[in-house]
């Protein structure tokens, strides 16, 4: 079954990092003319994003803010049990990201590490397993570390998705505490619909070549991509996201007894400005408790749900707050999460 709770584990602190660089994405005019790129932009609603560098990896953002989130919190990392790195950009096929990230943060050798690979709900998923460890006993503090570096998966010469993805990587820290209370997970996944957000070739499936790696016009429009290149069908994704996202939102919310009323903040993943604004006008949600980050930092997959609370909320989180959150996309994957924040530590988000 989907629906899991918990008692007694919350998430601590917080910290981000996002690359140096900033995209304008009105002024970002390699191959559309002023007229497509407009309407692309004011549909999607994304002004800027954040382009990483040929040298910098999801690791590298998630280590920045790792160390600042260990940093200001003063945390002895011979402490750390867990140490989780999500992302669908590792710096390598193998070893694990994970273990490299443990080495280079200084963590003891018995520090568990893995990857999860998952997309834009996969935050949620990494709480949930971070959660299970620590209510399992044998984990005090995990760090929960999310990054991608998205601009380098999908093709700019593609209307499609080429105005939409940014890069960045967020740091969690989580641990046990009576002052966190009860939170509530919903978890769900349909293969049958892989095809909607994919990367066709580059894998093991259908290993690189001469003949993946070119790029092609691909369709009547004149968007050019290759097979390593990342795809999305946007009408099926759209009706997807309207059809299931609402109703896993109410069922945890019957599921958990909490009342919308007593949500402080909705945050949804960053898909883009249309699709959430969708979802908030058809859940009735007051625009206030809603906060975004789809204008400044693009879709940034799983990372867009921690980036959006550390970036629009840090001043907002004093005392004890309760967050729905919501993740959607790739796999297809989707969950919703309700957890209390008690007095958690957020950090500025730093760039690199």
């Amino acid at each position: 079954m989907s629906l899991i709770s918990f008692n007694n584990v919350g998430i601590a602190g917080m910290s981000a990092a996002v690359p140096a660089r900033v995209i304008n994405n009105y002024e970002y005019d390699l191959y559309f003319d002023k007229k497509d790129i407009k309407e692309v932009v004011d549909k999607i609603g994304v002004t800027e994003r954040r382009f990483a560098d040929e040298n910098t990896c999801s690791s590298d953002l998630c280590h920045a803010a790792a160390v600042k989130l260990l940093t200001d919190m003063n945390i002895n990392r011979q402490e750390i049990d867990l140490l989780i790195f999500i992302s669908q950009t590792p710096d390598y096929r193998m070893p694990a990201t994970s273990v490299l990230l443990q080495e280079r943060l200084g963590l003891p050798s018995s520090t568990i590490t893995f990857d999860i690979n998952l997309g834009c709900s996969a935050f949620l998923y990494g709480l949930t397993v971070a959660y299970s460890m620590i209510t399992s006993g044998s984990v005090k503090k995990a760090l929960v570390l999310d990054g991608e570096t998205r601009s380098k998966v999908y093709s700019l010469k593609d209307r499609k998705t080429g105005f939409l993805f940014g890069d960045g990587g967020v740091a969690a820290l989580v641990e046990g505490g009576e002052k966190y209370g009860r939170s509530w997970f919903s978890l769900n996944s349909d293969g049958s619909r892989a095809d909607l957000i994919k990367i066709p070739a580059g894998g093991y499936r259908t290993m690189s070549s001469c003949e993946t790696i070119t790029e092609k016009v691909v369709d009547e429009y004149g968007n050019i991509r290759s097979d390593e290149h990342g795809y999305m069908n946007g009408a099926d994704v759209f009706n997807f996201v309207i059809r299931e996202v609402p109703k896993d939102f109410n069922r945890l919310l019957e599921y958990s007894g909490v009342e919308k009323d007593a949500i402080d903040y909705f945050v949804f993943h960053q898909a883009n400005s249309y699709i959430n604004g969708f979802l908030a006008k058809k859940l009735k949600l007051p625009s206030e408790k809603v906060p975004a980050t789809i204008h400044k930092y693009g879709n940034t997959s799983s990372v867009s749900i921690p980036l959006t609370i550390i970036s629009e909320l840090r001043e907002k989180l004093q005392g004890k707050k309760r967050v729905l959150m919501s993740g959607f996309g790739v796999g297809l994957t989707w969950g919703t999460a309700i957890i209390s924040l008690d007095n958690c530590h957020i950090g500025e988000e730093i760039e690199i």
